[in-house]
């Protein structure tokens, strides 16, 4: 540094300074809604407003004792989550196995199309999946609402599936095919177990997707099938029920929770770089 000229420190101390700058901004565009919203759901008023005119912890007490549509959603939500996170697997896992280590021009066009509804706007996807049901005459229900989310869902677990897939030594196939093992057999001895933290990451950010969509649910839902951001959505729209932020705070922190076990046991952060 001792013979670095006085332009070059200016020129390094600047560009410091802007990465710091941007960095501590998009830091707090990031934490401010949810800190926002935290803070909120411990209003002791009667509408969502911020700053809280004071404290209480009534809106969580009513989660508990006097909202019964909340609880019917928010269970809904599990179970489209739930059951769109399983088959997302079972169809990601084996579309990784074909495609994770074919080189021809057929699987990397398959593969756009399996991440294609990552790329498309969700409302557009949305309206698209309606038409098409519209088209053979099955209308909107739990169904439709379920194939939505796999739709949107089975990329993620797709894409980290074929990254364990990419790191697997292909010395074990090999070796497990030498000593007469069948290909179930060396998938579910070897590959499975050595790709499982990956397909483990993928399905829990398919969950969180799934349980969090709007714009397909939007869509593909009836009056039966309300989950919970559409519940969300409409108390907030009618009347700014508080309730709102309270069920946010469950969900930040549910999911903070979440996040930090998914991360000690399979390492999320490492499947999606």
């Amino acid at each position: 540094m001792r013979g670095e000229s006085v332009a070059s420190r200016v020129e390094r101390g600047t560009f410091h300074a802007a990465v710091g700058t941007l960095s501590t901004i998009a830091i707090v565009l990031l934490i401010a809604p949810t800190l926002i919203v935290l803070l909120v759901s411990f209003t002791s008023g009667q509408s969502l407003r911020f700053p809280p005119p004071g404290w209480s912890l009534r809106w969580y007490q009513a989660l508990l004792t006097d909202s019964p549509d909340l609880w019917r959603a928010a269970t809904l939500s599990l179970q489209v989550a739930g059951m769109a996170t399983a088959i997302s697997t079972v169809l990601a896992v084996c579309g990784a196995l074909a495609l994770a280590r074919e080189p021809r021009l057929w699987a990397r066009f398959l593969d756009s199309v399996f991440m294609s509804p990552l790329m498309l706007p969700t409302l557009a996807l949305g309206l698209g999946l309606l038409v098409w049901f519209n088209v053979f005459g099955t209308g909107v229900s739990m169904v439709t609402l379920v194939i939505g989310h796999t739709a949107i869902t089975t990329p993620y677990i797709l894409r980290t599936t074929c990254a364990s897939l990419s790191q697997l030594d292909g010395v074990l196939l090999e070796s497990a095919k030498s000593l007469g093992a069948g290909p179930l057999f060396a998938f579910r001895t070897v590959t499975l177990p050595l790709i499982l933290p990956g397909v483990a990451a993928g399905a829990f950010i398919a969950f969180m997707m799934s349980f969090d969509n709007v714009a397909i649910s939007l869509f593909l839902s009836d009056a039966r099938s309300e989950v919970l951001p559409i519940r969300l959505w409409n108390i907030i729209e009618s009347n700014l029920d508080v309730r709102a932020a309270a069920v946010s705070g469950v969900l930040i922190a549910v999911t903070t929770v979440l996040v930090i076990v998914m991360e000690r046991v399979v390492g999320v952060s490492r499947h999606v770089r």
